[in-house]
């Protein structure tokens, strides 16, 4: 039981016996820097339930628990605030049972809880992974790994947007001018040469239209009748239809596309358990939509198209089957959810990471799985999240508009290098060191940056801002776990015993307090499903953490109980990093 547990129990002791009256709830908060004690106790609402001066309450307050609660060592009130200042062995206790924990804050898996699926990444394969991958990557990625820390078994997946007239735009650009050209033979990643040829067709298609409005057509018109254009929907049929030569092409270089991206995931530190493609889910989908119709969920019009009425709801009328009985996304997402369950029976409940454009699609999706009688829908979320901005000019970006996340990761590693260059920190290293060093320090910059910010925020990210050895970035992070790493080393004794009846500095207590709260993070985090929780909660702990190092001796500590503290303290703090920063995704390096 934590202090604060046994001081809502106390507290409300307290009423019964010094004013025969029932208290519901206590509210706590932290103590003001300006005042002694570690956790306050907010007297203000307790004057409904027992009308007095709020200081005397407080008073009597404070000398109950004062002589009923052994951790609480004397108070002070001010106004209607009561600060307890509590008895640093309850600290010590709480530290010598955290360091026999090395996952101490991660909870283990309960038996019989539902699983959790999270989607992310889920690109198209007929271009490389840019900026806004990116984000969805990192977001996703991390809010899985918290939600497993949190206790929960969790599946991590992506759809994969492989069929569709954008892919068979790129097969087309490749068959007219690629001249049998490969990754192998090019030397280009796979996902980069067909991307290329998706930028090929978008040129060729240009200058298709301007030759027909030259010629007199009206440009609508000639947007749709470009004779390339005609051809790729021709060649979208042949795929359909199971033509065996378009086929063949398209897993040709959707697997150019796979082996691309798994370079770009491996670099960027994500990975997944399931996979799903869009070419086997696109049907997924109708035979509910046929339930649907006759459990009355969905109505038919009179063109044969079907619909779901959810204008009872505040939202529209959604169209799931097109008049010619084809799918539209949204059957297609609803056949895929349910396919996920029946894939996986554990999976009670689902959080897909898109962009925010899609906020309306989720609301309709999540409330025709609701319609259609799904226990699950109600545990379905989508991790809405802002766009990702560059300054414009800090990088060369694919068309002028797309950031290219290859080019952003290689930037990140030269922006490292270039910063910790100037600051002659490595000496001493190789220079293989030095480049391992550079990418970690890199990664951590930019994945830091992009989930320390609220995922509803839109971001902009200024590659040298992120790579700072100073505020609240990833570098700074690292680094003060390096320096921990640094000292562990010169500790050239055993640090291993258990120490008590040591009195503590503020700093030290502080610290205590803030690694006291790195379990409640973890499940903060996990139920908003928001990495910026951890991120801000590591800083304020290396934050704390460095006013000690920079005020205290630590080795030079005299007293041997002390240094020996210090040296433990200094561990814990690093191993917490380590822990909150593998949530993040992010690596920290043994020196820097």
């Amino acid at each position: 039981m934590n202090i604060q547990e046994v001081l809502t129990a106390k507290v409300k002791e307290a009423f019964e016996n010094l004013y025969s009256a029932t208290l519901d709830t206590v509210e706590f908060q932290a103590t003001r820097k300006d005042f002694e004690g570690d956790i306050t106790v907010v007297v203000f609402p307790m004057l409904r339930v027992k009308k007095m001066n709020p200081a005397q309450l407080g008073e009597e307050l404070g000398n109950f628990l004062v002589e009923h609660v052994a951790e609480v060592r004397r108070f002070n009130v001010v106004k209607g605030f009561l600060n307890l200042v509590i008895d640093d062995a309850y600290y010590l206790n709480f530290f010598a049972k955290s360091t026999e924990n090395e996952t101490f804050g991660h909870a283990t898996q309960k038996a019989g809880e539902a699983a959790v699926m999270v989607e992310y990444s889920s690109p198209n394969t007929n271009k490389p992974l840019h900026l806004g991958h990116i984000r969805n990557n990192l977001l996703g990625y991390s809010v899985a790994e918290i939600i497993k820390a949190s206790g929960k078994k969790v599946y991590k997946t992506q759809i994969i947007n492989d069929r569709g007239i954008h892919i068979c735009k790129s097969m087309l650009a490749w068959k007219r001018y690629g001249n049998g050209e490969t990754p192998e033979s090019t030397g280009i990643k796979g996902d980069k040469l067909v991307g290329n040829y998706y930028v090929k067709f978008d040129s060729v298609y240009k200058q298709e239209i301007v030759e027909l409005v030259a010629n007199g057509m009206p440009e609508e018109e000639a947007k749709k009748q470009a004779p390339i254009l005609l051809e790729a929907q021709e060649m979208l049929r042949k795929w359909e239809a199971g033509d065996a030569e378009t086929v063949a092409l398209w897993k040709q270089m959707n697997q150019w596309v796979y082996d691309g991206f798994a370079v770009t995931y491996k670099n960027l530190g994500v990975d997944f358990d399931a996979l799903y493609y869009e070419s086997d889910t696109y049907l997924l989908g109708k035979d509910f939509v046929a339930e649907g119709l006759e459990s009355g969920v969905f109505y038919k019009k009179e063109d044969g198209s079907v619909w779901c009425d959810l204008t009872d709801e505040g939202l529209d009328e959604k169209i799931v089957l097109r008049a010619d009985g084809t799918a539209v996304y949204m059957t297609q997402d609803i056949g895929t959810a349910i396919q996920r369950v029946k894939d996986y029976p554990d999976v009670g409940g689902m959080i897909y990471t898109v962009g925010n454009e899609q906020d309306y699609h989720f609301k309709v999706l999540f409330l025709i799985l609701k319609k259609l009688g799904f226990d699950w829908s109600k545990n379905l979320y989508h991790l809405s999240y802002g766009m990702v901005d560059l300054p414009s000019g800090k990088m060369k970006s694919r068309e002028g508009t797309v950031v290219d996340a290859d080019d952003l990761m290689i930037e990140m590693a030269a922006t490292a290098k270039e910063i910790s260059q100037e600051l002659g920190k490595l000496d001493g290293y190789s220079e293989e060191e030095k480049e391992e060093l550079y990418k970690i320090i890199g990664m951590g910059a930019l994945k830091y940056f992009i989930l320390k910010v609220d995922p509803k925020k839109r971001i902009l990210f200024d590659p040298k801002e992120s790579i700072d050895f100073a505020g609240n970035t990833g570098p700074f992070i690292q680094y003060t776990y390096a320096r921990i790493q640094s000292i562990l080393r010169k500790a050239d004794f055993d640090y291993s015993k258990e120490i008590a009846g040591i009195d503590l500095d503020i700093r030290e207590k502080e610290i205590l307090k803030q690694l006291q709260g790195y379990p409640d993070a973890v499940q903060l985090a996990a139920n908003n499903q928001s990495p910026a929780v951890i991120a801000n909660y590591t800083y304020d702990l290396v934050k704390l953490y460095n006013s000690f190092f920079q005020n205290i001796y630590i080795l030079g500590e005299e007293n041997q109980d002390k240094k020996i503290f210090r040296v433990q303290l200094s561990k814990k703090v690093g191993d917490t990093i380590k822990l909150a920063f593998g949530l993040l995704g992010i690596e920290v390096p043994e020196r820097m």
